[in-house]
């Protein structure tokens, strides 16, 4: 796959895959109560960095034999559809986030800044998205990977922490994972096909 289209997919299926996740919505919760540039800034140093681990992690399975990569590569895939399709049809949580910023003089950007990059990096580990970065770097440019993947973390912070609680109520959280279930299947079954034909 050329680097433009493996960093396409990369940032289609993180952006899709990160919508419904905590951390987006720890990322809009921080928003609605600090400067959002601010919590973009930590939020977003903390996606950079687990993009890299995530790539690098992606880079290490890429040494063990191509049947063997194929094979783990596909069930993740397959496993993330799995889980993606299931977690779909959970209700979805109640719409009562505070929105109303707290009195008193606004936060420094390095405490604000701060505080975002701790609850994201610590909310981000074992993500799917984590987990589908790795895989695409197995098989994938990684710098196109980690582009892509970085750049789709990027965009959905940005969304959090401008538009707010009443904008992403209007997203179909089920339907973004169910179109995203369906892109990792397809990803899996491919993997699938040319781990068994070699």
């Amino acid at each position: 796959m050329p680097y433009l289209g493996a960093a396409g997919v990369a940032f289609v299926l993180t952006f899709l895959g990160e919508l419904p996740d905590k951390s987006l919505f720890a990322s809009l919760v921080l928003g609605t109560r600090h400067r959002p540039g601010y919590v973009w800034a930590g939020a977003a140093a903390a996606f950079t960095l687990h993009a890299g681990l995530a790539v690098t992690a992606g880079q290490l399975l890429a040494l063990l034999p191509v049947p063997l990569v194929d094979g783990v590569v596909a069930t993740l895939f397959l496993a993330g559809a799995v889980y993606l399709w299931l977690t779909s049809f959970r209700p979805r949580p109640p719409d009562g986030l505070d929105a109303a910023r707290q009195g008193g003089p606004p936060a420094s950007l390095a405490r604000v800044a701060g505080t975002s990059f701790a609850v994201v990096f610590v909310a981000e580990w074992g993500d799917v998205t984590q987990l589908t970065a790795a895989n695409l770097a197995a098989r994938y440019d990684p710098l196109a990977v980690f582009a892509g993947v970085t750049l789709g973390l990027w965009a959905v912070a940005a969304i959090a922490v401008n538009v707010g609680a009443k904008g992403l109520a209007r997203i179909p959280v089920a339907w973004v994972r169910r179109i995203t279930a369906v892109i990792l299947l397809a990803l899996g079954g491919y993997t699938a096909f040319t781990a068994l034909t070699g």
